[in-house]
Parts: structure tokens; sequence; C-alpha cells
């Protein structure tokens, strides 16, 4: 498959990027998750299925990802928002047709970022939707009051992660509560440790999204049973 490396620009940052497939009418932009990159194991299949039907493929490495790890630019709602409105405008130059993949954290990214845009279709897998929840429940499974957040600003984790205040305080006040007309469709994995059900199930019927749920699948699908299965669920899905 025909790939194309190259960097999107983004005021003075730059996007480190890729071009799957060949040009046409229909455009899927892919965003990845945490801890993970433009080639990761779920952009690339979903990026054969997409050229196979016709799209060309746009995917990018998020902030202090990929080949991005090391750069001064943070990994913050705020950076990502902005970017992906970059990613945007640049995938339109190429189409008119565009569709979005978003996978975890790329998810509430994207939600943020394109609720307004016109997007044809969207598939989301294991994705964040709430994440106030997510950051409240490290803060209570580690025992951090929201008081002791906003005196030290940020507390590292034994679990690799640092809870930020400014970062909560975005979340706080940039909820997933606006309109999103995107027909869109969710795979889930039951034993999802991060995103809990109850999260899905909420955003899926008030946005009437259709929720593929595999049992014992989990947040970061990495098996062969799972990835078999969201190849299925992309074929299926990606019209």
């Amino acid at each position: 498959m025909e790939k194309t490396h190259f960097n999107i620009s983004n005021n003075k940052i730059s996007i480190p990027a890729i071009l799957w497939g060949k040009p046409g009418a229909k455009l899927l932009i892919e965003v990845h998750g945490n801890l993970s990159n433009k080639e990761d194991t779920v952009i690339s299949i979903l990026a054969q299925k997409a050229v196979a039907k016709g799209y060309q493929v746009l995917s990018f490495d998020l902030p202090g990802h990929g080949e991005r790890t090391g750069d001064n630019y943070e990994c913050i709602p705020q950076n990502c928002v902005s970017d992906l409105l970059a990613v945007y405008k640049y995938a339109r130059s190429l189409a008119s047709d565009i569709s979005l993949f978003a996978c975890s954290m790329g998810a509430y990214f994207s939600l943020l970022a394109y609720h307004d845009f016109d997007i044809k279709q969207c598939l989301f897998l294991s994705p964040v939707v709430n994440m106030e929840r997510i950051i409240r429940n490290m803060m209570e499974a580690f025992q951090v009051s929201e008081e002791r957040l906003q005196v030290e600003k940020q507390i590292p984790l034994p679990i690799g992660q640092t809870l930020d205040w400014d970062y909560y305080c975005y979340v706080k006040k940039n909820s997933v509560c606006f309109d999103w007309k995107i027909p869109t469709a969710i795979l889930y994995g039951s034993g999802d440790d991060l995103s809990e059900w109850k999260e899905i199930s909420v955003f899926a019927e008030r946005y009437q999204a259709e929720v593929k749920v595999l049992e014992h699948g989990e947040h970061y699908f990495h098996t062969e049973e799972q990835l078999q299965v969201f190849e299925a669920w992309a074929d299926d899905n990606l019209l």
C-alpha cells in the first residue's frame, strides 16, 4: 500500500503524519490513543480496510507520542484539539467526504474538536467519553483529594500517569454535553478497566450510537481474538 510520510503545520507546530493510499473523494482521519502512535496496530488494520474501500487515510501523532516523544509540547486537551483542527483543515484540502476513527483518549479529543464539523461517519474503539470521571477514579484510587491537587498542581502516580490540576479543571469545564450528530459506531470490551460501561451506555443513548460489546475484551485491543473482532467490526461499519 502506498504510504507518504510528511508533516502538517499548526502555526509553529509540526505534526508528523501519514497518508495511506491514493487520493480520492473519501478520506478517513485516524486518531490514536494513549501510549500509541500513527502506525499502531489498529491504525494500520483500519487503514488497510479503508483504502480497500476507496478511502485515503490520514493518521498522525498526538503531542508527546510517536515521533513527538520528548517535544516541548504537552499532550493536553488544548494542544490536542488545536492539532485536530489543523489536521481536519488539511484533510478538507484533500477531500470533501471526511470520516473519523478515534481510539481511547483520542475519541475525547475528537469529540471536543469535531462536534460542529461536517463528518460523514465516526467509528470509536474503547472511547473515553467522560474524562473527568476517569481522572476522579484515579484520584480516589490513590487517595488524592481535589484540595491537595489544587495545592500541589501536579502529582505523579505509581502507574506512570500524572494528575494535573490545570488538566483536571479543563475537562471539568469541557465535558461531552454538546450536540454530536455524526452517525457513530462503538466497539467496547466488557473488561474495559478505564472507560466504564455506564458512561459508554449513557453516551450511546444520548447520541444514538450503535455499540458492539466484546465479552472479556479489554480497553486496549491487542490479542489475536480482539484484533480479529476489531477488523470484522471495522469492515461492517465503515461505509
